[in-house]
């Protein structure tokens, strides 16, 4: 195998040591602009990324060899797909490499604010014992509503099967209801759910989706939990329905405010006001985008992609 691969992000080492092993020619450079990269991107057959940049139609125009592009993490919105499937180019993606790790912090996330974790640690190492006011909820006998039921709500959904909870989701796709949770439409998920966790990629239809109709469009006060991507919730109309009680907590993985890499918030130091409302709120719980990031989705991650590439090639 003699196709050249680009690697503009640091993975697991998996990954290069097993294209390696698989013949492909391994190159790196996790520092150039997207502007120098385009210079020579005519050069790779294929090139491996997280989120350090977009690849849009100027770069996919300067890539006349590229055969695929393989993002290690679960979405595809950093990539034109459309552009990219139009001129041959596979893409690839991971969702099943850190579904796990999403679920279960998903859980752990539900858990401490039902339980007032965060805020009891607090406390206690503040030198305040306070039982009364940290007293709990349980998820039992709950209705927990997913919406997007691929690779992450059914893998959240599936850890929710050790309690007595009743599990429903909601989907664009059809039939995509299983033993661990009934599909039904989102007017039915709204007027039952008392927990929503938001499993949704980021694309035009999912934008802002959660917003004040959509919120008062719920029969009873929930919680509310977003893994996915945070340009799916508008944080200022958030922090309205939990003024008015209509949220009863949040747990944020992901903020509207985040850049493509995810890596910094404000890089003017400007706090938006509606962010600073959650950082102060004992019923808001702050993540850095880590529901997947795990040791082990690290090294799954990486397996995945070494194993997809391989089989553009058809290589065993």
């Amino acid at each position: 195998m003699s196709a050249k691969i680009l690697h503009i992000d640091s993975n697991n080492p998996i990954l290069w040591n097993q294209l390696e092993e698989a013949g492909f020619e391994n190159h790196s450079d996790f520092k150039s602009s997207k502007e120098e990269i385009e210079t020579k991107i005519h050069e790779y057959n294929g090139i491996v990324i997280r989120s350090r940049f977009k690849i849009d139609k100027t770069f996919l125009d300067k890539a006349p060899n590229l055969q695929f592009i393989a993002r290690v993490g679960a979405g595809l919105e950093s990539i034109d797909c459309d552009y990219a499937e139009s001129k041959g180019v596979h893409l690839i993606a991971a969702p099943e490499g850190n579904r796990n790790a999403v679920a279960e912090h998903t859980l752990g996330v539900i858990l401490s604010l039902f339980n007032n974790l965060n805020q009891a640690d607090s406390e206690i190492k503040a030198g305040h014992w306070n039982r009364e006011s940290n007293r709990g909820h349980e998820l039992d006998g709950k209705t927990v509503g997913i919406i997007g039921y691929g690779n992450m709500g059914k893998a959240f959904a599936k850890k929710l099967r050790g309690f007595e909870v009743n599990v429903l989701c909601y989907d664009i796709l059809e039939n995509v209801g299983d033993e661990n949770a009934t599909q039904v439409s989102l007017q039915e998920l709204q007027h039952k759910a008392d927990v929503l966790s938001l499993h949704l990629p980021w694309t035009p239809e999912t934008d802002k989706m959660v917003n004040t109709d959509f919120i008062n469009a719920f029969a009873k006060p929930f919680w509310i939990i977003n893994t996915s991507r945070g340009k799916n919730i508008v944080t200022a109309d958030l922090v309205k329905g939990m003024k008015a009680k209509k949220v009863l907590g949040a747990g944020l993985d992901v903020l509207e405010y985040e850049k493509l890499s995810f890596e910094t918030l404000f890089q003017d130091n400007n706090t938006p006001e509606a962010f600073q409302y959650l950082l102060e709120s004992k019923n808001v719980l702050l993540t850095p985008h880590i529901a997947g990031w795990t040791f082990e989705s690290h090294e799954r991650l990486a397996q995945v992609i070494v194993d997809k590439i391989k089989a553009v090639y058809d290589i065993n």
